[in-house]
């Protein structure tokens, strides 16, 4: 280990920290605003209240740096957006009256305009709002935010760094504005961005701040020699500035690779890298190109991604080594700490076994401020906590709650033919269509209907005791009624029983399914104010008994009409929790799919004929370098063809993806072998069905005529117009007409306005086709 003198400067600090508040009062005061609730003044003071309380508890953990810059009402993309001024035209005049309005109307929508494009941050399950840029794009500097939460940290008497999505992976995550021809390069505006940074870092070190991040998370993927250049380009200009802060070069969620030297050849003064598992290739390409003389060098060695205790004692391993490639070696979390719930320690209903495995964004950032402890000092400052971290690892390590062997027997005998149907899709599709009997352009949902009020007190009342089972259940059996009842007299075709009695989408099975871990607190926000509390993947999964099968069951008995048996899929299964980091991502699949595939089998023998499960994460998941797509994309499309391969032809498959880029994995899609897909596509004017049409795809679609995530409600003419386009690309025969993606999040008023819509649509549309 190196010596206390050699690592005296080394501190701790973070890119980011959970926004949301210990008991989500965030979201509360967002919407609250949004319902006229909470004036703008409130909604502002709440904030203010929130920033100040984090900073204080990392201060008072140790941190020596606080980021400022990471809280957002909504979206951090967004508030960049606002920064460099390039506001769509559409909402230029709602940001004129009203700039905070304005901001949420570009994050939502209005009745009478659209939102920008939302799709997942890099392989994560976080949303951001797309940029949309275009020729004509005029860029302003605005940097009044994050001006004013680097003083309010300042005033605290903090060290602060403010932290900014960088310049070149703004414009590499932005997409041509409507309008404006798809080959349109938004990096080709570079030029013409650095200026109003220049501006920003300008005016942040005018407000005090010694240090500016500037966060490049893009250049970990595949990039072109032209996009190394303009990187290059970038931070020559930017480090070339006299009027600036220190700059700090963040990426991180995998290797930079061939960026590595770009930025480390670059005029700045630090690079912070991500160590972890998934990027430890950086630490040999750090080597390779001669380490980072003179320049400071922050190191994320803790995952900011999962929730397992830090291997202390392998993170100050390589922290040694690190010692002899920089000037100076700091310590921080791999990525913001967004992605992971707030703190452990809340989980007063956690075996303290199991608990003892576990660090959220508290716990993590003391294992930082330990580690900076260690390099600084010695591991003798840190014996007590190096010895606890031994125990910890040493309790997960022996538990039986990780090893099941009948699970993995049964797992290690699955052969290819358990992943095939037993007839070729050409076939099924007609013993389907006789069977069904559905009409041209068959109209369904995707799953959920709007989780009410009611609903959430029915659920808080059974979990205090205040209802027995039995009440609570008759409650779930007239929701079902009611949704069966409405989608009759509205007209749909393939029917759901709206899935009253689930919490969440992964949750619900998770709580099922041996293996699983659900927490009570463990927040995580996923976009705007939609937070979810990802399961903890702790062990061998299996089935103990049925699931679904009893609700979809008696939805069933209401109606003459198909009902959908709906289930997660096993990729979103384990992109949506916190998956166990001891074993591959493939052998947790592999468990969880033949799990789902006792359900699927349970759900054909009771009588269901239509069953989809859901795979919106199965593109979220995909790694970032295309030289690591195809391990994944293969053991990802067995997984799913394990839990569905097992029924009958005449038994149709659905799945179900949204808000992601689909053009790179339609073959993937393909290999799924589902009956039916339905995707999202009403933000993107249907780009997926070009995407599957250029493919070839010969299977049934539906891709989404109503953008569930914004609170307008599309009339029957937007709708049918969407329909037109996506016959253009996809023959009526194969076309189906739904929702881009689950209505929980909607409320029961514009749900029926629009699936009237929707329907309303799909007759227009199939009159047209019917009549001579």
């Amino acid at each position: 280990m190196t010596t206390k003198s050699a690592a005296a400067a080394a501190q701790s600090t973070l890119y980011g920290y959970p926004r949301q508040g210990p008991d989500r009062e965030l979201k509360k005061a967002v919407e609250g605003y949004w319902k006229g609730r909470v004036t703008a003044d409130a909604l502002r003071a709440t904030a203010a209240g929130l920033r100040r309380t984090t900073w204080r508890q990392l201060a008072a953990a140790g941190v020596d740096e606080v980021p400022t810059g990471d809280f957002s009402y909504y979206d951090h993309v967004l508030d960049t957006t606002v920064m460099v001024g390039a506001i769509p035209e559409r909402h230029r005049a709602a940001v004129a009256a009203d700039p905070l309005d304005g901001y949420f109307a570009m994050a939502r929508g209005t009745q009478d305009v659209a939102p920008l494009e939302m799709t997942k941050w890099f392989d994560t399950n976080y949303h951001y709002l797309v940029p949309e840029l275009g020729p004509d794009t005029v860029f302003t500097a605005d940097s009044s935010r994050q001006v004013a939460a680097l003083r309010e940290a300042l005033a605290e008497g903090l060290g602060a760094r403010p932290v900014l999505v960088g310049p070149v992976t703004y414009l590499l995550l932005a997409k041509p504005a409507p309008g404006v021809a798809a080959d349109f390069d938004p990096l080709s505006l570079l030029d013409r961005l650095l200026p109003v940074y220049a501006e920003v870092l300008a005016d942040l070190r005018a407000a005090g701040a010694e240090w500016a991040q500037l966060d490049e998370p893009a250049l970990v993927q595949d990039r072109t020699p032209a996009e190394l250049d303009a990187a290059a380009r970038a931070y020559r200009d930017l480090g070339a500035l006299t009027d600036r802060p220190k700059l700090l070069v963040a990426s991180y969620f995998d290797r930079l690779g061939d960026a590595l030297p770009v930025l480390a050849k670059a005029p700045v003064e630090g690079l912070a890298l991500d160590f972890t598992e998934r990027a430890a290739a950086n630490l040999d390409a750090l080597a390779a190109v001669g380490g980072l003389p003179g320049k400071r060098l922050v190191a994320g060695l803790v995952n900011g991604r999962n929730i397992w205790v830090n291997d202390l004692t392998a993170s100050l391993t390589t922290l040694g080594t690190l010692l002899g490639l920089a000037d100076r070696v700091d310590v921080s979390a791999s990525c913001s700490l967004l992605h992971v719930p707030l703190d452990a320690a809340a989980e007063r209903d956690t075996d303290p076994q199991i608990l003892r495995w576990l660090a959220f964004a508290r716990q993590k950032t003391a294992e930082i401020v330990t580690l900076a402890k260690g390099l600084s000092q010695g591991t003798g400052a840190i014996a007590a906590e190096l010895a606890a971290n031994r125990a910890d690892l040493a309790s997960r390590a022996g538990s039986p709650i990780t090893h099941d062997p009948a699970v993995r027997s049964r797992a290690d005998a699955v052969s290819a033919a358990d992943t095939r149907r037993s007839q070729p899709y050409g076939e099924r599709a007609a013993a389907q269509h006789a069977a069904l009997r559905l009409p041209l352009l068959p109209s369904t949902t995707i799953g959920s209907f709007p989780q009410t009020a009611e609903l959430r007190t029915a659920r808080a009342d059974l979990r205090a005791g205040r209802i027995d089972t039995a009440g609570y259940e008759e409650r779930i059996r007239s929701e079902i009624q009611e949704v069966i009842s409405f989608q009759e007299k509205t007209g749909l075709d393939v029917l759901v029983h709206g899935e009253p009695e689930r919490n969440d989408m992964v949750q619900y099975f998770a709580e099922q399914l041996t293996g699983y871990l659900a927490t009570q607190h463990g927040w995580v926000q996923s976009y705007g104010t939609r937070y979810v509390r990802p399961p903890v993947l702790a062990g061998d999964i299996s089935r103990p008994e049925p699931m679904t099968v009893r609700w979809t069951t008696y939805a069933q008995s209401l109606t003459a009409k198909p009902v959908k048996g709906m289930l997660t899929g096993p990729v979103t299964m384990l992109a949506w929790s916190f998956v166990r980091d001891d074993q591959p991502l493939a052998d947790t699949a592999r468990q969880v799919a033949l799990a789902l595939r006792d359900e699927v089998n349970d759900l054909e023998a009771a009588g269901t004929s239509v069953i989809q499960v859901d795979e919106p994460a199965l593109r979220e998941t995909l790694p970032l370098r295309t030289a690591d797509h195809g391990d994944y994309l293969s053991w990802a499309t067995e997984a799913f063809r394990l839990t569905t391969a097992g029924v009958r032809p005449e038994t149709q498959v659905h799945t179900h993806m949204c808000y992601a880029e689909f053009g790179d994995i339609v073959r993937a899609i393909d290999d799924l072998d589902a009956d039916v897909i339905s995707l999202e596509a009403a933000r993107s004017h249907m780009q997926v069905a070009r995407e599957l049409a250029a493919h070839g795809y010969p299977r049934e679609a539906g891709p989404g005529v109503y953008d569930i995530h914004s609170p307008r409600v599309p009339s029957a003419d937007e709708a049918a117009e969407l329909l037109r386009t996506g016959l253009e690309a996809i023959p009526a025969e194969r076309l189906w007409v739904n929702p881009d993606c689950g209505l929980k999040t909607r409320g029961w008023p514009e749900t029926r306005t629009s699936l009237e819509n929707l329907v309303a649509a799909a007759r227009t549309v199939r009159s047209e086709l019917t009549t001579p």
